[in-house]
């Protein structure tokens, strides 16, 4: 079917919809004004995983207005799709997409389901604009939505948030959610700002052992922001130019990190049976506890200050692609500074998390570390 036929064939279609919400106009994070019939009935996710700011916003029901979905959650976060699959079972019914950023999104699919929008993760948009989906969708009148809790989530993740809040018509229940993360990271930065502390070097691990590399880090953003957000000092922030990149075995030696932060998850989907270390909810602590008792013996971590130690940690991956980064600065810091932070309990704060706003159980896994 050409894409004209595909604009003639839905936009009667669009109406119905139209007529039930009024039109607004926001200012998404890439900075666009945007037009939207809010609150959106029919949503295409462009990325699974923004299903943890749905669940925060439409927790009885995160489901109800997804049309369509990027289906990495399966494959990214096996823990977490079985524990909404479970409990949410109509997800395995919706239609899934390929990606932007590969080239593989199927504009004329996601036509055929009316939605009132696409929402976008901020990292697919030159892939988007460059393919010239932007163009098609404006086209059938289908507007992208931009978030972002990736690229900078310490400037964006709240700001999204907000975006979702007034998309879906839960904006009391997004302000309701931006003051418990502000308060959360308050009991960090409000201590370490009246605290005389020196901050350790640390080397944030991007999903070490995921590959015989090494090793991916992060620059001066997403985790090793908040490794300095914590009180620490990421060791790449200025061998990185951007958020991502990688640092060689002599670099990391020559640092001598007081830390090591490994993130892992659970990419059995993806490297079966690697040597990344598998935290997520319902994680097994012992086999992670093993894998990264294992990831010491690498080339890079020859001699450093952070093995000798014994403050050799790993943490959930995903916390640098949710609105739940929050906990993982205040695990951090319990690190970083643990006589500055014995009374915090990040479990404590995740615990709440989920009591309060997500609408699926607490499971423990989300951190471990070789001086437990």
């Amino acid at each position: 079917m050409t894409l004209r036929l595909v604009i003639s064939a839905f936009a009667f279609l669009a109406a119905p919809s139209a007529a039930l919400a009024d039109p607004i106009t926001l200012t998404d994070i890439a900075g666009r004004e945007v037009t939207v019939d809010a609150p959106a009935k029919r949503i295409i996710l462009g990325e699974g995983r923004q299903i943890y700011l749905l669940g925060v916003l439409e927790r009885e029901a995160p489901f109800a207005h997804v049309v369509g979905w990027r289906e990495d959650l399966l494959q990214a976060d096996p823990d977490n799709y079985a524990a909404y699959a479970e409990k949410f079972p109509e997800l395995k019914d919706l239609p899934t997409f390929g990606g932007f950023k590969d080239g593989t999104f199927d504009v004329e699919q996601a036509a055929a389901l009316n939605p009132d929008l696409v929402l976008m993760n901020l990292e697919a948009k030159a892939a988007t604009e460059d393919a010239g989906y932007d163009d098609k969708l404006a086209e059938l009148g289908i507007p992208i939505v931009y978030v972002d809790f990736r690229e900078d989530p310490m400037a964006n993740s709240v700001e999204s948030m907000r975006i979702m809040g007034q998309l879906t018509g839960q904006e009391d229940r997004a302000g309701e959610y931006v003051s418990f993360v502000n308060e959360q990271m308050a009991r960090v930065t409000d201590v370490l700002a009246q605290a005389d502390f020196t901050r350790p070097n640390v080397f944030v691990d991007r999903a070490g052992g995921y590959s015989d590399d090494c090793c991916m880090s992060f620059g001066d953003g997403n985790f090793g922001q908040y490794v300095e957000i914590a009180g620490g000092n990421n060791i790449a922030k200025d061998i990185i130019p951007g958020t991502f990149g990688t640092l060689n075995p002599e670099q990391i030696i020559a640092s001598n990190p007081d830390h090591v932060i490994v993130t892992g998850g659970n990419w059995d989907a993806y490297v079966p049976g690697g040597a990344w270390v598998g935290l997520g909810p319902g994680a097994d602590m012992d086999a992670a506890r093993t894998k990264l008792q294992a990831l010491t013996e690498r080339t890079a971590m020859t001699g450093i200050n952070a093995v000798k130690s014994g403050q050799f940690h790993a943490i959930w991956h995903q916390f640098y692609d949710n609105p739940y980064y929050f906990v993982a600065v205040q695990q951090l810091a319990k690190w970083q500074h643990p006589e500055l932070f014995a009374d915090l309990d990040p479990e404590a704060t995740l615990k709440e998390l989920h009591e309060r706003f997500l609408p699926v159980p607490y499971e423990p896994g989300y951190w471990v570390s070789l001086n437990d």
